[in-house]
C-alpha cells in the first residue's frame, strides 16, 4: 500500500513542503502537470518539462508516481478542443501512446481516463467531445495505454462516486464488461473530495469494485476543516485498509497552503505544515 500527495512542479523549491513529502509520503502524483493542456500544448508538439520535475523528485527521493490524467474532457488544449470525429479520437489515441510512452516503467498507476461518467441518475456517460467521437473511445484509451507502457496499473478515475450511486454503478458496469472482455483495467480511482465525511457504505463500495479483479485507490482525498475532520480522515483510512484490495491513499496536496479552490483547510497539515488532528 502507498499514500501520496499532489505535487505542483512550482512547490518543489518549498523546503517546508518538499519535507513533508519527504517525511510523510510515499507517492506523488501531478496536480495539473501531466494533463493534456501541459504536456501536448500544440498539436505533436510536447513539452515534458514540468511533467519531468516532478517525475525526477519521485526518482531520487523513492517515491512511487502515480500519473494524471492521459484523457479528461477539461484541461485540453485550445487546438484539441476544436477537433472532433475521427481527428480528434487519432490526436487523443497520439497523445496517449507518447505521453503514457514517455514515462514507462517510471509510473506506478496511470488515471488513463478521468472523469468520463455523468453526474445524476442517470448512470451514463458524460456528454463532451471524446465521447462523441465514440462510446469505445475509453476501451481504446486503455488498450493504447497497455501497448505504450506495459508495466503501469491502468486506472479509470472519477468524483461523486464514493457511495454506491447511479454514477458509480456506471462505473462498475464499465469496468465489469473491461474485465470480461479482457480490455487492459487495473484499477478503479475514487476521488473522494468529501464534504464530511464518506458516505456509510463506502466501504463496501471500495469492496465491491475490488470484487471484479481489479486494484481500488483512493486518489484526490479532502475533507473540509471541521469538528469531524479527524473522523472522518480515519474513517476513510479504515475503509481502505478493511476493503480487499484498496492499496494506495492519496491525499489532494500536501498542505492546507496552496490547496487548488483556496479555501477549506481540507489537508493534514496546516499552512504551516503542522500536522493537524486529521
Amino acid at each position: 500500500r502507498y499514500f501520496g500527495a499532489a505535487v505542483a512542479a512550482g512547490k518543489l523549491g518549498d523546503s517546508v513542503y518538499t519535507g513533508i513529502l519527504d517525511r510523510e509520503f510515499n507517492s506523488v502524483t501531478a496536480e495539473n502537470e501531466m494533463k493534456w493542456d501541459a504536456t501536448e500544448p500544440q498539436q505533436n508538439q510536447f513539452n515534458f518539462t514540468n511533467a519531468d520535475r516532478i517525475a525526477n523528485y519521485a526518482a531520487a527521493n523513492g517515491k512511487l508516481l502515480r500519473g494524471h490524467t492521459l484523457l479528461w474532457h477539461s484541461q485540453q488544449p485550445g487546438w484539441a478542443q476544436a477537433l472532433s470525429g475521427t481527428a480528434l479520437r487519432n490526436a487523443a489515441i497520439n497523445h496517449v501512446t507518447r505521453v503514457a510512452g514517455q514515462y514507462r516503467g517510471r509510473i506506478h498507476s496511470w488515471d488513463v481516463v478521468n472523469e468520463a461518467f455523468a453526474d445524476g441518475t442517470s448512470g451514463g456517460r458524460r456528454d463532451s467531445n471524446l465521447q462523441r467521437t465514440g462510446n469505445d473511445w475509453i476501451e481504446a484509451a486503455f488498450r493504447a495505454a497497455r501497448a505504450a507502457d506495459p508495466a503501469a496499473k491502468l486506472c479509470y478515475n472519477d468524483y461523486n462516486t464514493d457511495g454506491i450511486n447511479a454514477k458509480s454503478t456506471g462505473i462498475y458496469t464499465m469496468v465489469r464488461d473491461f474485465k470480461a472482455r479482457g480490455v487492459p483495467i487495473d484499477c478503479v480511482g475514487l476521488q473522494s473530495h468529501l464534504t464530511n465525511g464518506p458516505p456509510g457504505d463506502y466501504q463496501a463500495n471500495l469492496q465491491r469494485f475490488a470484487n471484479l479483479g481489479v486494484d481500488v485507490q483512493i486518489t484526490e482525498l479532502d475533507i473540509p476543516q471541521g469538528s469531524n475532520q479527524a473522523k472522518a480522515y480515519a474513517h476513510v483510512t479504515r475503509a481502505c485498509l478493511a476493503a480487499a484490495r484498496c492499496n494506495g491513499i492519496t491525499a489532494w496536496g500536501a498542505r492546507d497552503s496552496g490547496y487548488w479552490p483556496g479555501n477549506g483547510n481540507p489537508l493534514l497539515f496546516d499552512r504551516s505544515g503542522n500536522k493537524k488532528a486529521a
